[in-house]
Protein backbone atom coordinates (compact mmCIF):
# COMPACT_ATOMS: atom_id res chain seq x y z
CA UNK A 1 0.00 0.00 0.00
CA UNK A 2 1.30 3.45 -0.89
CA UNK A 3 0.22 7.06 -1.15
CA UNK A 4 -1.29 9.23 -3.82
CA UNK A 5 -0.55 12.96 -3.92
CA UNK A 6 -1.81 16.19 -5.41
CA UNK A 7 -0.01 19.54 -5.46
CA UNK A 8 -1.80 22.88 -5.57
CA UNK A 9 0.02 26.18 -5.69
CA UNK A 10 -1.28 29.08 -3.68
CA UNK A 11 -0.20 32.69 -3.86
CA UNK A 12 2.59 32.43 -1.26
CA UNK A 13 2.80 28.71 -0.49
CA UNK A 14 2.15 25.25 -1.90
CA UNK A 15 -0.25 22.57 -0.70
CA UNK A 16 0.77 18.93 -1.07
CA UNK A 17 -2.22 16.72 -0.25
CA UNK A 18 -1.68 13.04 0.56
CA UNK A 19 -4.04 10.05 0.53
CA UNK A 20 -3.34 6.44 1.49
CA UNK A 21 -0.71 5.09 3.87
CA UNK A 22 2.70 6.72 4.31
CA UNK A 23 4.82 3.64 4.98
CA UNK A 24 8.07 2.35 3.49
CA UNK A 25 6.59 2.14 -0.04
CA UNK A 26 4.86 5.49 0.29
CA UNK A 27 8.02 7.14 1.62
CA UNK A 28 9.69 6.81 -1.78
CA UNK A 29 6.69 8.28 -3.56
CA UNK A 30 6.50 11.10 -0.99
CA UNK A 31 10.18 11.87 -1.54
CA UNK A 32 9.51 12.06 -5.27
CA UNK A 33 6.58 14.40 -4.67
CA UNK A 34 8.82 16.68 -2.60
CA UNK A 35 11.32 16.74 -5.48
CA UNK A 36 8.49 17.64 -7.85
CA UNK A 37 7.34 20.44 -5.51
CA UNK A 38 10.90 21.77 -5.16
CA UNK A 39 11.24 22.02 -8.93
CA UNK A 40 7.95 23.88 -9.42
CA UNK A 41 7.01 25.91 -6.37
CA UNK A 42 8.21 28.57 -4.00
CA UNK A 43 7.55 29.39 -0.36
CA UNK A 44 6.42 27.10 2.44
CA UNK A 45 4.93 23.69 1.67
CA UNK A 46 1.88 22.60 3.66
CA UNK A 47 1.42 18.83 3.62
CA UNK A 48 -2.27 18.04 4.06
CA UNK A 49 -2.50 14.64 5.75
CA UNK A 50 -6.29 14.61 6.03
CA UNK A 51 -6.51 11.73 3.54
CA UNK A 52 -3.83 9.57 5.19
CA UNK A 53 -4.99 6.38 6.86
CA UNK A 54 -1.77 6.28 8.87
CA UNK A 55 2.01 6.42 8.74
CA UNK A 56 4.92 4.33 9.87
CA UNK A 57 8.32 5.24 11.26
CA UNK A 58 9.62 5.17 7.67
CA UNK A 59 6.91 7.65 6.71
CA UNK A 60 7.78 9.92 9.61
CA UNK A 61 11.46 9.78 8.65
CA UNK A 62 10.52 10.73 5.08
CA UNK A 63 8.71 13.78 6.45
CA UNK A 64 11.72 14.91 8.49
CA UNK A 65 13.98 14.35 5.47
CA UNK A 66 11.59 16.44 3.37
CA UNK A 67 11.88 19.25 5.94
CA UNK A 68 15.67 19.10 5.57
CA UNK A 69 15.48 19.15 1.76
CA UNK A 70 13.16 22.13 1.78
CA UNK A 71 15.33 23.96 4.32
CA UNK A 72 18.30 23.58 1.97
CA UNK A 73 16.25 25.67 -0.51
CA UNK A 74 15.18 28.25 2.11
CA UNK A 75 11.68 26.77 2.29
CA UNK A 76 9.75 25.33 5.21
CA UNK A 77 7.53 22.31 5.72
CA UNK A 78 4.25 22.48 7.59
CA UNK A 79 1.88 19.62 8.41
CA UNK A 80 -1.90 19.72 8.59
CA UNK A 81 -3.99 17.00 10.26
CA UNK A 82 -1.29 14.48 11.17
CA UNK A 83 -2.57 10.92 11.59
CA UNK A 84 -4.08 10.20 15.00
CA UNK A 85 -2.07 6.99 15.37
CA UNK A 86 1.15 8.79 16.23
CA UNK A 87 2.89 12.08 16.45
CA UNK A 88 5.92 13.21 14.55
CA UNK A 89 9.06 12.92 16.63
CA UNK A 90 11.84 14.59 14.66
CA UNK A 91 15.45 14.10 15.62
CA UNK A 92 17.57 16.96 16.96
CA UNK A 93 18.88 17.75 13.47
CA UNK A 94 15.45 18.38 11.96
CA UNK A 95 14.34 21.94 11.21
CA UNK A 96 11.23 23.25 12.93
CA UNK A 97 8.05 21.74 11.48
CA UNK A 98 4.85 23.64 12.16
CA UNK A 99 1.90 21.31 12.84
CA UNK A 100 -1.65 22.58 12.25
CA UNK A 101 -4.61 20.72 13.76
CA UNK A 102 -6.39 20.58 10.39
CA UNK A 103 -6.28 21.92 6.85
CA UNK A 104 -8.55 24.88 7.64
CA UNK A 105 -6.09 26.09 10.31
CA UNK A 106 -3.15 25.71 7.91
CA UNK A 107 -4.93 27.65 5.18
CA UNK A 108 -5.98 30.36 7.66
CA UNK A 109 -2.34 30.71 8.78
CA UNK A 110 -1.51 31.60 5.17
CA UNK A 111 -4.52 33.84 4.63
CA UNK A 112 -6.20 31.42 2.24
CA UNK A 113 -9.67 30.08 2.91
CA UNK A 114 -9.84 27.50 0.13
CA UNK A 115 -7.22 26.64 -2.45
CA UNK A 116 -9.83 24.87 -4.54
CA UNK A 117 -11.05 28.36 -5.49
CA UNK A 118 -7.85 30.40 -5.14
CA UNK A 119 -5.14 28.01 -6.31
CA UNK A 120 -4.61 25.66 -9.18
CA UNK A 121 -3.96 21.96 -9.17
CA UNK A 122 -0.47 21.72 -10.65
CA UNK A 123 0.11 17.99 -10.53
CA UNK A 124 -0.98 14.70 -9.03
CA UNK A 125 -0.49 10.99 -9.22
CA UNK A 126 -2.74 9.07 -11.59
CA UNK A 127 -4.49 7.32 -8.71
CA UNK A 128 -5.49 10.51 -6.89
CA UNK A 129 -9.10 10.14 -5.66
CA UNK A 130 -11.52 12.39 -7.53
Amino acid sequence: MTIEWQYTSGEDFGLLSLAGYLGSEGAHRFSGAIGWVLARGTGPVVVDMTGLRGWSIEGQLAVTEAARRLMAHDRTLELAAIPADGSLVPDGECPLITVHCDLAAALAAHGASDLADDGRQDGRTSGWPT
